[in-house]
């Protein structure tokens, strides 16, 4: 049998396996002093390049395609932006002593972060949703979220001290400026950049594994791993779990108390229930200066592996289940 053969048995997206590589590497040889300034700003450049090559590739006439189903959209950005950040808040006043302070900021970070993009719009599909819908509603939930994460951080972490106002500026220009000069080349490149999908994914992916490993070696270098033991990490991810159960059958249930249609109702699923990890780790780097940033973005790294695991399961159920089975059985609750 073959390594690629072998690979494509095993149960781990590569993905996944590449980010855990990422942080053993940091772990084992960080980088120090000149290799840190270095590695900061090669993972600027990679950021800037990313959000560059997605605003080109952006077009906003098929973004607006779904845009009349306001309904829809209101309630995905209230679940990405208003529930989210209610269950964190309500958990930490629950058991504050559950999780230590860096990983509830990271839990409020993750909170406050926009909707993914490519893993929405394809979990839709898969479930045989309302794909138009789901692409404007991913797409709005990331434009906003250039504004409205920096916004909400600041009045979720600024009585923790942890949030820098300069940061907030830092989005605008490490991120939004990026995408808007993208949106305005994207007459001259645009078709060259979505016929070269592969290169964009090599960028997206890359820039990601770039982030993991620089945040990590500052935080190896910090100390991350005698400030993290196995217990913690355990209750990291029930707490993870929990709040993607807690997502997920919030959005179910709401989308059908509203009166959705089951393709409406795939759509607020998939598109209410996720947080982007391409956005976050840049946001975090940037909103949080000087903190513990390897510990702060491990709550969102773990919960973007298992929404993917949970919600590519899930959408195989949808799809094979047919429209009469509620989406509640679906999802274990009875």
């Amino acid at each position: 049998m073959t390594a690629k053969a072998l690979l494509s048995r095993l149960p781990i997206d590569p993905y996944i396996a590449a980010i855990v590589g990422m942080v053993c590497l940091a772990s084992v040889l960080p980088v120090h002093d000149t290799g840190a300034v270095i590695a900061g700003r090669a993972t600027n450049l990679a950021i800037g390049t990313l959000f560059f090559l997605h605003g080109a590739r952006l077009a906003p006439k098929a973004a607006l395609e779904g845009a009349r189903n306001w309904r829809l959209h209101v309630v995905v950005l209230a679940s990405t932006f208003l529930v989210f950040p209610m269950l964190v808040l309500g958990a930490r006043a629950l058991v504050p002593a559950l999780l230590t302070g860096p990983l509830w900021t990271g839990l409020m970070l993750l909170s406050v972060l926009p909707s993914t993009v490519q893993a929405s719009i394809a979990f839709t599909s898969i479930a045989r949703g309302n794909v138009p819908a789901a692409l404007c509603a991913a797409t709005a939930s990331n434009l906003l979220g250039m504004l409205l994460t920096p916004l909400l951080a600041g009045l979720l972490l600024s009585a923790q001290g942890g949030f820098s106002i300069k940061g907030a500026g830092g989005i605008v220009i490490q991120l939004l400026l990026p995408f808007a000069a993208g949106q305005l080349l994207r007459p001259l490149i645009g078709e060259w950049v979505s016929n070269h999908k592969r290169l964009l994914g090599l960028v997206d992916r890359g820039s990601i594994l770039l982030v993991v490993y620089t945040a990590f070696s500052e935080g190896v270098t910090q100390g991350i791993w005698h400030q993290l033991g196995v217990a913690d990490l355990g209750r990291l991810l029930a707490v993870d779990a929990a709040l993607l159960a807690a997502i997920l059958a919030i959005t179910t249930y709401g989308s059908r108390l509203l009166g959705f249609s089951r393709a409406d109702e795939v759509t607020i699923v998939f598109c209410g229930s996720k947080k982007s990890l391409a956005s976050g780790l840049p946001m975090a780097l940037v909103l949080l200066p000087g903190q513990p940033v390897g510990l702060i973005v491990l709550p969102l790294m773990l919960f973007h592996q298992i929404q993917l695991m949970v919600c590519a399961w899930l959408a195989k159920r949808y799809a094979n289940a047919g429209s009469d089975l509620p989406a509640a059985g679906m999802l274990g609750v009875r």
